[in-house]
């Protein structure tokens, strides 16, 4: 079985889009996020720019391997604003993303199902108007050497086109690389065979 090494997310945050449904508005908002920081941040400004709004109700899913999903309902009934949020993220099959649907009450009430409908449908527009990317889930590897290795090492990372993230090149030297994680295996094998040279993942 191939290692799936790909993962889809949004290039940029989407613009703002608007459902309206019996008087009530609600406003949707898509983000790239890549930890709950940013997500609280993204929550914060909302808040600040929509003043009289009764609900924030948000999804998010974070990470790749260990996935990691919030969904919540800002006080609107259990599971009618969150979860239909959360639906729309996984229907379009992606992570690190945030999704807000920000309501502003109409005076009407919409009952659990015309919640849903209407929550489902401005994450869906949200989602419909961002620009989806596909990417790679990257490994990173650390390679320690003695600077007379230096040629070896750096041979091994262009003939595999590897990316360096960092060096530090004084006696002894350090590299970070980063390679998708289908070739990760394959080239810490590469690595872990040279004499004199130490690599190792992180995390």
């Amino acid at each position: 079985m191939e290692t799936k090494d790909t993962y889809k997310t949004l290039a940029k945050p989407s613009e703002e889009i608007l459902y309206k449904e019996k008087n009530s508005k609600f406003f949707g908002y898509a983000f790239p996020v890549t930890n709950e920081d940013e997500i609280k941040n993204h929550l914060e400004t909302l808040r600040k720019q929509h003043h009289g709004a009764v609900h924030f109700c948000y999804a998010f899913q974070l990470g790749t391997d260990k996935i990691q999903y919030r969904a919540n309902d800002d006080g609107e009934p259990s599971n009618s604003a969150g979860m239909p949020i959360y639906g729309q993220i996984q229907s379009f099959g992606i992570t690190n993303v945030l999704v807000v649907v920000v309501r502003f009450f109409g005076g009407v009430k919409l009952g659990v199902g015309g919640l849903i409908s209407a929550y489902r449908t401005s994450a869906q527009m949200a989602l419909e108007n961002a620009e989806i990317v596909e990417k790679t889930i990257d490994i990173f590897f650390k390679i320690d050497f003695d600077y007379k290795n230096m040629n070896k090492v750096m041979r091994i990372i262009k003939e595999k086109n590897l990316s360096i993230i960092s060096q530090n090149m004084n006696e002894s030297c350090e590299i970070t690389i980063t390679t998708r994680k289908k070739n990760a295996e394959l080239i810490f094998d590469i690595f872990n065979n040279l004499f004199e040279v130490e690599v190792k993942k992180i995390d």
